[in-house]
C-alpha cells in the first residue's frame, strides 16, 4: 500500500521524467518512477532508436537507476505516458519488474493530466516467472 505522499513523489519523478524522454518516432513521451525499500524514487524515460527496437522503455530506465543506487526492491510504480489513455508496463517490462518487486507490488498507471487504475504487478503479469522459481545459488 502507497500513501499519498509517495504516491505524490511517483507522479512528479514520473511527469519530470515524462519531459526528457526521447520520443522522435513514435512522439509517445513515457515516464516512469519506482520506490524502492528505502523509500527513494528513482525514475526513468523512453529512449527510442532509429534501428527499431533497439531503444528502451521507461520503466528499464527507472529499473536501471533503482540499480545504480544500491537498491533491489520495488516497492511501487508509476507510469506515465502520452494522451488520454492510461497505460501499463509492457510485457518485457511486466518481467523486468518482477525481477525486483513481488506480485503484490501496486503499478499505478497515468496519463499526461490524470492518474488511472491501480493494478498489483500479480494482475499484469498473472502467475509470472520470478527469482524464486530458481533454485538459491
Amino acid at each position: 500500500m502507497l500513501t499519498e505522499v509517495q504516491v505524490q513523489q511517483l507522479w512528479d519523478a514520473a511527469r519530470a521524467a515524462q519531459t526528457r524522454a526521447y520520443a522522435p518516432y513514435s512522439h509517445f513521451a513515457v515516464g516512469a518512477a519506482l520506490l524502492d525499500e528505502h523509500g527513494a524514487i528513482h525514475a526513468g524515460c523512453n529512449v527510442e532508436n532509429a534501428a527499431f527496437p533497439q531503444g528502451w522503455c521507461a520503466e528499464a530506465s527507472a529499473l536501471s537507476a533503482l540499480i545504480m543506487a544500491g537498491s533491489r526492491h520495488v516497492r511501487g510504480v508509476l507510469v506515465l505516458g502520452t494522451g488520454g489513455t492510461w497505460i501499463t508496463p509492457c510485457g518485457g517490462c511486466r518481467q523486468k519488474l518482477r525481477e525486483f518487486a513481488d506480485p503484490d507490488t501496486p503499478v499505478l498507471s497515468a496519463n499526461s493530466d490524470t492518474l488511472g487504475p491501480a493494478f498489483t504487478l500479480e494482475q499484469l503479469l498473472p502467475q509470472g516467472f520470478g527469482p524464486g522459481h530458481l533454485p538459491a545459488a
